[in-house]
């Protein structure tokens, strides 16, 4: 294993101009996904995330994701340095932030800078690569029809995966990804850049600003983003109210919301299991009831 720290500490080395020498390790949360440890050389701090090396091409979206967040000069993102394999494990690492948890006030502001981000707009959903939503394929093949993108590449296709996984949803979503459109009579969102996976796990704070990570980019409604801040126990009142004040949501938001949420529903079954396709079903059939 010194032979995989002596390879990444040269890489960063190569990459800030900088020597760095991987002096000390800390393992480190890494997420459902990945690993991590922090390294060191008494001056310099990284944070390096680690998964199998059949996994490098998930570091390189991720860390373009990054970037690409971070050239809109909105929300805060850790700096990516490098990424690459070494041994049996593909690497990416990362400027290492002392992240704290995210107060009222840093959730505030991220409410003020997600709606800056979201105003980085491009004339087509998708993005120019595909990535990973957690370790599940995300296909952004890029398009100008909104509907038929979530149908397609979102909603359809974690229903497929779905049915592979033994639990066929695809009778109950049959008729949600036909008459999905009627979602959107009289909405037409612009394909906003989207962090995509926007839960409270994948925020914190630095110095009271606030910071975000894990994306999985793409360019799509920006409710989508919204509607998984909700997901999981939802961010403070301040930064919904923050949100609305630079960019208020469209009235159908609400009925959207559970559309929206379904995706994620979808892919937590395809990743872990569990009850998560009793959640799928019940969110689709309230769906199916607003139809009538």
């Amino acid at each position: 294993m010194d032979t995989t720290w002596d390879a990444i500490a040269r890489q960063i080395s190569a990459a800030t101009g900088t020597s760095f020498t991987a002096r000390a390790r800390d393992a480190v949360g890494g997420g459902c996904i990945n690993s991590a440890t922090v390294l060191q050389d008494g001056r310099q701090r990284y944070f390096v995330k680690f998964n199998d090396a059949a996994r490098l091409a998930m570091f390189e979206a991720e860390a373009e994701g990054l970037n690409t967040i971070a050239q809109t000069r909105s929300v805060r993102v850790p700096r990516p340095v490098c990424s690459g394999t070494a041994g049996a494990s593909a690497y990416l690492v990362l400027e290492h932030l002392d992240l704290e948890s995210a107060d009222a006030r840093s959730l505030e502001r991220l409410g003020q800078e997600l709606a800056q981000m979201h105003r980085a707009t491009r004339d087509q959903f998708g993005w120019h690569r595909d990535n990973t939503i957690g370790s599940t394929p995300q296909v952004n093949t890029p398009g100008t029809d909104w509907v038929a993108f979530w149908r397609e590449q979102r909603l359809g296709f974690q229903l497929r995966l779905a049915a592979r996984r033994g639990r066929d949803l695809m009778r109950r979503g049959e008729r949600l990804l036909t008459d999905l459109g009627d979602f959107f009579r009289s909405y037409h969102p612009a394909p906003s850049l989207l962090h995509g996976d926007l839960w409270g796990g994948n925020i914190g704070a630095c110095g009271g600003q606030p910071v975000i990570f894990d994306p999985a980019v793409y360019y799509g409604d920006r409710e989508a983003d919204i509607a998984m801040t909700e997901l999981f126990g939802g961010f403070s009142a301040r930064f919904y109210r923050a949100y609305e004040e630079a960019w208020p949501l469209d009235a159908g938001y609400r009925q959207r919301k559970t559309l929206y949420n379904l995706y994620h529903i979808l892919n937590h079954f395809n990743l872990f299991g569990g009850g998560y396709a009793s959640q799928a079903e019940r969110m689709i059939d309230s769906l199916l009831s607003e139809l009538g």
